[in-house]
């Protein structure tokens, strides 16, 4: 049976970046270890939502490598200050189709594929033929609300085909939040079945991305390989602008 992780203490408030993101890191070796898995192989995304640029800037010096972002304009901003460093941008939030093209100039990896518009503004186009390779996560909606983002997942494997069909995206998995009204780990174990079906059709596409501050060890219990952590890292979010 596998033990359940406890996630660390909260941080104090008084702690700054540096020390939350060790406390996290712990933690996500904690959960690992718990699930007889090592922390290698898990990617941590530090979300960075109406944070300011400089924050970015000091947590790459204490090797954060991938940084998520919500909206359009704040990311773009952000990718081109901080242009001078190695860093991968995950593009997190809801896109909309007319903003595709630009999202996929600064961002590695769009992780919330969820309707065809947007899967279809990725592909080629006349004035765009042979556009850049991206990588992709297709959103998952874990809960009955159909407002949710993400697609059902009875239609899963029709989104994948569409992905595919575009020949610009490289699939890498899929994506999911756990609804507010259910144990988080349940729902990540309905993710990970999702996630089995989606690898019987694309081998390579073995990438789950779940978990956030309150529940990653549940979703590193559940297979998670990207972990999209936001608050219990950069504290608490600035009023938005």
């Amino acid at each position: 049976m596998v033990a359940e992780p406890r996630l660390p203490s909260a941080s104090s408030p008084d702690d700054g970046p540096e020390a939350r993101l060790a406390s996290v890191r712990s933690g996500i070796a904690d959960a690992a270890r718990a699930a007889g898995r090592s922390a290698d192989e898990l990617t941590l995304i530090v979300v960075t939502k109406f944070h300011p640029a400089s924050l970015v800037r000091e947590l790459a010096a204490f090797g954060v490598t991938d940084v998520g972002e919500n909206r359009h304009q704040e990311a773009q901003a952000k990718a081109a200050e901080l242009a001078d460093l190695d860093l991968t941008w995950h593009f997190i939030g809801q896109l909309q189709s007319k903003k595709a093209r630009q999202v996929r100039r600064y961002a590695h990896v769009v992780q919330s594929l969820d309707r065809e518009s947007v899967v279809d503004a990725f592909a080629p186009t006349e004035a765009e033929p042979e556009p850049p390779v991206i990588d992709g996560f297709v959103q998952v909606n874990l809960t009955d609300d159909p407002d949710r983002g993400g697609v059902r997942p009875d239609a899963v494997e029709a989104m994948v085909e569409r992905v595919l069909a575009t020949g610009t995206i490289r699939l890498r998995g899929v994506m999911a939040v756990a609804p507010l009204d259910e144990e988080p780990r349940a729902a990540f174990a309905r993710l990970r079945g999702v996630s089995e079906r989606v690898v019987s059709i694309v081998p390579t596409a073995t990438d789950i991305s779940a978990g956030m501050s309150g529940d990653y060890a549940d979703a590193v219990l559940e297979g998670a390989t990207h972990l999209r952590i936001g608050s219990a890292i950069t504290g608490n979010r600035p009023v938005a602008p």
